[in-house]
């Protein structure tokens, strides 16, 4: 019997939280302040939409930058020398394509960014 009871509350609880957009924080800025949103197609997604947004810390003599994505997850990758980035932390590393408009296209875990690293240069 208990373990039912059990059973009946977690599965109330899986549809406790209100549906809704997911969101990294990355809504439009004001009028004046920098846009730190990108461009980034996610997924099986075929268009690319501004919805990643991006930051840059320097970690020790490394300039890495944190890619957020809508649903919460993120990339962190290292600037390296000409206009290619790797991955901060882990296993997969990305595989970087210079676009003809200055920007860096970065395809990582099926996910692909359009990064402007000539803007995150020291």
């Amino acid at each position: 019997m208990r373990c039912l009871f059990a059973f009946a509350l977690l599965l109330a609880a899986c549809g406790a939280e209100p549906p809704g957009e997911m969101t990294n924080g990355a809504a439009a800025p004001a009028p004046g302040e920098p846009d730190p949103r990108i461009e980034c197609r996610l997924g099986a997604a075929t268009a690319f939409e501004r919805l990643c947004s991006v930051t840059v810390a320097e970690e020790g003599d490394r300039r890495v930058l944190t890619v957020r994505k809508p649903d919460g997850g993120f990339r962190r990758l290292v600037m390296s020398g000409g206009g290619q980035v790797a991955a901060a932390d882990g296993a997969e590393q990305p595989l970087s394509t210079q676009m003809s408009d200055g920007r860096t296209e970065v395809s990582i875990g099926g996910d692909v960014f359009r990064l402007p690293l000539a803007a995150y240069r020291r």
